[in-house]
């Protein structure tokens, strides 16, 4: 694992010596600008962590899953925010065998891409061991660095050689973006705090995804929608559900008033 201190700040982002030339999407720019809108959005910043990787499948080539791993005082690895249990177990075999490529994108301040993780020599132990768990290719970008606590945006998919240059350079416009939305918050030294609620808002997406049949996307997008018609913390408004089985736009008999569950405008089932 590398250990070595972080760089200057122009140094943070930068991409991994493999990535060339430039990609080009037409609607890229668009789409980032109106995740940046919705990010700024977010009344805290469990909710803000939610929604980036919610919304990296979406934006950023080849991944399937993602994570926010945050190292707290240089020494644990924990996963701020995950899109399911498979992209969270990545996040404890890097903390159980103590290297990874989230780590060194943390420490080293560079972009990390890896083809293929049953075979990458320079993790060995983590990457039997995640190749085990179902993950084949990974991409870790650093988010953040505040005093002894850092952060990565942390892409994963099943498949070898998911991501490409065009990954690595979508991956660093939307890191940036997140990065904003998270500075803004001008919560990252009680991200702590913001972990401890975390399997509360798990708990709460998967409330939702089992009443309506929906996709943690969407049932994230139910609680954060709660959240801003209430202008309540998206935590507060994820204990309500958990104790009392009622949303924020529900009626008293749990039927949803006002459910916009998606970004392409799916709807849930009904209860």
């Amino acid at each position: 694992m590398g250990t070595a201190p972080p760089g200057p700040p122009e140094s943070r982002g930068r991409p991994s010596a493999r990535a060339g030339g430039g990609a080009h999407h037409d609607d890229l720019s668009q789409r980032l600008a109106d995740l940046a809108r919705r990010m700024q959005h977010q009344v805290d910043t469990p909710a803000v962590l939610e929604l980036i990787v919610a919304s990296i499948a979406g934006t950023v080539p080849g991944a399937e899953e993602a994570t926010i791993s945050l190292v707290t005082g240089r020494r644990r690895v924990v996963s701020a925010a995950a899109t399911d249990d498979l992209a969270r177990r990545f996040d404890d075999l890097q903390q159980e065998t103590r290297q990874g490529p989230c780590m060194d994108s943390m420490y080293e301040r560079e972009t990390v891409r890896v083809d293929d993780l049953a075979t990458d020599q320079r993790w060995p132990a983590l990457g039997r061991a995640a190749a085990d768990a179902g993950l084949r290719s990974a991409l870790c970008i650093q988010l953040f660095v505040q005093g002894e606590d850092l952060g990565a945006m942390n892409m994963l998919a099943r498949t070898p050689q998911a991501f490409s240059d065009e990954s690595e350079r979508v991956g660093l416009l939307f890191a940036s973006h997140a990065a904003i939305a998270l500075a803004q918050a001008q919560k990252i030294n009680h991200l702590e705090l913001g972990m401890a609620s975390r399997d509360l808002i798990g708990q709460a997406k998967g409330v939702l995804m089992e009443r309506y049949k929906i996709t943690s996307e969407q049932a994230f997008a139910l609680l954060a929608k709660a959240s801003q018609d209430a202008n309540r913390k998206l935590v507060e408004v994820a204990d309500h559900l958990t104790r009392t089985g009622v949303l924020g736009t529900e009626g008293p008999t749990g039927a949803a008033v006002d459910r916009h569950p998606a970004r392409r405008g799916d709807r849930p089932a009904g209860p």
